[in-house]
């Protein structure tokens, strides 16, 4: 028979009658769709717990959890992908179908089954799930647009901050230190100015692939504004954070870069801080705005710890 799945999905059966359940098995396999069975309520919520089943038939009576339940029970979870349900049952009353329905099963089927009948519903079942993933594929895809900048592809500052405003609740619980670094790309106007625009957006995307490069992969990285790029690190002391800006500041100005076909050696200045337990987000945030005042002020390309007075990074 021809094959109808693109892909073979994989479908639970959930029917404690085992001849009903082998019958169906061997119909989904001609068809196709990969086969795991189940004769007990319990055994088939188990088994959806694995995202890999798109795709169930349920009878409405089992032993130990009946179809209508696992329904409400697949409906109520998050962070699931859509799972297409057709629920079976003998009754065929239509408060019966009409409560199956409501449970959350996407079709409702009398048994015994018409086998094309199924053959075109499963069809149907495949339909709505390619559509459904189409749907939260663009819709990602929305949110990562307005999050991004268009620019560096960093994490706007909005969404930054939002991270920053997470990060610093979460130390506040659990009593646990997070970093801010910013970092401004020294003489950046100039550049602009000498060498034009492009140049300058060649210059400032070549510092992001570098800084990307030389944080951790718990950092979260964006654009704060114009050359301006904010870092927040989780779990990060004073003497992490000093580790972290000065290899910073070593990977951007340590070799030169190409920017409009000309070869410029660019360097930074950076400046940190870190909260304490009732530090708030925007008070981190003024803390390494000013550290990276000091940074500038000492002649930039080095870097500034908020509360330390000495120069740690500077050549």
């Amino acid at each position: 028979m021809n094959q109808e799945p693109r892909e073979k999905m994989s479908v639970l059966i959930a029917e404690d009658d085992v001849i009903s359940s082998k019958i169906l098995e061997r119909n989904l396999e001609d068809w196709g769709y990969g086969v795991v069975l189940a004769r007990h309520g319990e055994k088939a919520w188990q088994a959806l717990q694995n995202p890999a089943f798109r795709m169930a038939i349920l009878d409405w009576i089992m032993p130990g959890m009946d179809g209508p339940e696992i329904c409400a029970k697949i409906r109520r979870r998050k962070k699931f992908q859509y799972t297409y349900i057709i629920l079976l049952s003998a009754k065929d009353r239509k408060r019966d179908i009409i409560a199956g329905l409501s449970s959350g099963a996407d079709d409702y089927m009398t048994k015994p089954v018409n086998y094309l009948e199924l053959r075109a519903r499963l069809r149907t079942g495949r339909r709505i799930i390619d559509l459904e993933d189409k749907l939260l594929a663009t819709q990602k895809q929305l949110k990562d647009l307005a999050s991004r900048d268009s620019l560096t592809k960093l994490w706007n500052r909005a969404e930054t901050l939002r991270f920053l405003d997470e990060e610093a609740d979460r130390s506040r619980r659990e009593g646990k230190s997070v970093g801010v670094i910013m970092i401004d790309i020294d003489y950046f106007k100039e550049i602009n100015d000498r060498l034009g625009h492009q140049a300058g957006d060649q210059a400032l995307l070549r510092v992001v692939h570098r800084v990307k490069r030389s944080v951790r992969s718990s950092d979260r990285v964006g654009r704060y504004g114009g050359d301006e790029i904010i870092i927040i690190l989780p779990d990060c002391d004073n003497g992490r954070i000093q580790k972290i800006a000065d290899r910073l500041r070593r990977a951007v100005g340590g070799r030169r870069m190409k920017c409009n076909s000309r070869t410029l050696r660019t360097t930074i200045s950076v400046g940190c801080a870190v909260a304490t337990e009732m530090t708030d987000s925007r008070t981190l945030i003024r803390r390494a705005d000013a550290a990276l005042l000091q940074a500038k002020a000492r002649g930039r390309n080095c870097i500034a710890v908020h509360g330390i007075s000495a120069n740690p990074g500077k050549e």
